[in-house]
């Protein structure tokens, strides 16, 4: 069966909100077989293993099922353990973010039992737990379940192997045997779960799903510690340090993307974006630069990138840890290919990210190990080191005549050769800074623009509503520079970049820096060319 856009299942508003929240564009297969049949009322046996998206699966329809103005239960989901539990109960409310009146508790042991009677007192339609803490409310009276209409067992057979198989009957029991619909996952299919789905289930739908093998022998997998606020330094620090010239990174959301490739280009990387929101001959378009070599870093969701086959990608990059496991195996599988290394390289940031991490490594079979982040000193060696290569190419290329004359001409004054050499590697690995007037300025003649102009950067895009005549309407006023006077603009959501020439561009960050325009503080500086 094909996968879904969430679009085509014609869900409430809320729920569809939610999801467009969460990042999820597509359906993924388990969620393509089950969400409709469950929607419909059927039950639903399902061999789906952890990471294939099960919580969706059932969650999307038991939250567009429930009766909000009912407080009464409606719907159990029961874990092997309180870690899935409360994993899933985090899922179910994110789900349910735009659901007025939707009431949501997990309850499991290790939990204050006193706080869990207090949030069900509330009038919880949905409870997610393990079996034993389900039991001890029912016997309580805390919890009630004679109307239940909905019941999932989600990694049945881990219950089964943990001895829940009494409780788990206990509880089915109790709920209403006519008008009960339930839906049991499990990884495997042992006899005493064909058992449970033949006693307490009515023609159950099957569905399944095969588990995908993760077959990148030639990838090295890594994962970098970082925080949210990190992330982008740290993906330019291992491009630089690796020299990484053909590179995949994925991020969750279409937001995402477009907010990442217009970071990356302000730091001077071919960087594009491929996402849903593009049309057929937009991303055409992209996907031809990209295998020519003429992007160096192509940024896309899960989604937009599937069909993408080209066999030179050096690394991928998980800038967002994927939603479900099984897109971590989609996404490593663009590198190492045709025989060639490839390197992956997941982010990681924050305590249920490692969660996360670990449930992929279960899921892949793999062990993925931490990457220490290069510092600046390891990159500027890198870029030092490789200043130093082409430079030994050059020499033996030869052509160099009329240099030595000049070099020749500079080493009369009190100056040795091996200080002229350092202060040219230098300035080739780290770029230089003058100072005019107070004002510290990057080397105008480096930013990538031709020769004597300048192409500066400024922190005012689309968000402050600024196009073009904007940009040039701002120029005028506050450095008294004409229109003419302005070359190429390149507006982007944030920020944006025009040209001048050089003497222009020093009058203009030292009449406009720091200044405030727009409500915003602006920060004016030549751009970086790498």
């Amino acid at each position: 069966m094909q996968n879904l856009k969430f679009s085509e299942l014609n869900l409430s508003p809320e729920i569809s909100k939610a999801i467009v929240d969460m990042g999820f564009e597509e359906t993924t297969p388990i969620q393509s077989q089950a969400i409709l049949p469950v929607m419909e009322g059927k039950d639903v046996c399902g061999q789906a293993q952890t990471g294939t998206g099960k919580t969706l699966a059932f969650g999307i329809p038991i939250l567009e099922k429930i009766n909000v103005k009912d407080k009464n239960l409606q719907a159990i989901i029961l874990c092997p353990t309180r870690e899935l539990a409360i994993q899933v109960a985090e899922e179910f409310k994110k789900l349910s973010k735009y659901k007025k009146g939707a009431h949501i508790v997990p309850i499991y042991g290790g939990q204050s039992i006193d706080r869990q009677i207090n949030a069900l007192s509330y009038g919880a339609q949905v409870i997610i737990g393990t079996p034993g803490r389900v039991i001890d409310h029912i016997n309580r009276g805390t919890l009630k379940v004679n109307n239940v209409k909905m019941v999932v067992l989600d990694e049945a057979d881990e219950m089964l192997d943990m001895g829940f198989i009494d409780d788990i009957e206990l509880i089915l029991k109790g709920t209403p045997k006519d008008t009960r619909q339930t839906m049991f996952f499990s990884a495997t299919m042992p006899k005493a779960f064909l058992e449970l789905t033949h006693r307490y289930q009515k023609k159950p739908q099957m569905v399944k799903v095969i588990h995908e093998a993760l077959t990148v022998p030639n990838t090295e997998q890594s994962y970098c510690e970082v925080t949210q606020s990190s992330k982008l330094e740290t993906l330019s620090r291992i491009i630089d340090f690796y020299n990484i010239k053909l590179s995949l990174v994925f991020c969750n959301t279409k937001v995402q993307v477009d907010e990442l490739v217009d970071h990356m280009q302000a730091r001077g990387y071919l960087a594009e974006k491929l996402h849903g929101d593009m049309k057929q001959v937009q991303r055409d378009r992209i996907m031809s630069k990209f295998r020519r070599g003429a992007i160096e870093l192509l940024v896309a969701t899960d989604v937009a990138a599937r069909g993408i086959d080209v066999d030179d990608i050096e690394a991928v990059f998980n800038y967002d840890i994927p939603q479900n496991e099984e897109y971590y195996v989609h996404r490593i599988g663009r590198t190492g290919r045709a025989g060639k290394g490839g390197k992956a390289f997941t982010f990681v940031a924050g305590g249920d990210e490692f969660y996360k991490l670990r449930d992929i490594q279960k899921y892949a079979k793999v062990k993925i190990f931490r990457q220490r982040v290069p510092s600046l000193d390891d990159v500027e060696a890198i870029r030092s080191n490789s200043t130093l290569d082409r430079a030994k190419k050059t020499i033996k290329e030869g052509n160099l005549k009329k240099y030595v004359a000049q070099v020749e001409e500079f080493l009369k004054e009190d100056f040795t050769s091996v200080d002229l050499a350092a202060s040219l590697l230098k300035l080739m690995t780290i770029g230089v800074k003058e100072k005019e007037e107070g004002v510290d300025m990057d080397d105008l003649q480096n930013t990538g623009a031709e020769a004597g102009k300048a192409r500066l950067f400024v922190n005012l895009g689309r968000a402050q509503n600024i196009g073009p005549k904007d940009l040039i309407e701002i120029l005028r006023n506050e450095a008294g520079l004409q229109g003419y006077a302005v070359g190429k603009i390149s507006i982007h959501e944030k920020f944006a970049f025009f040209e001048v020439s050089i003497n222009d561009a020093r009058n203009v960050i030292k009449a406009i820096d720091n200044k405030n325009i727009k409500g915003t503080k602006i920060h004016i500086a030549p751009a970086i060319k790498r």
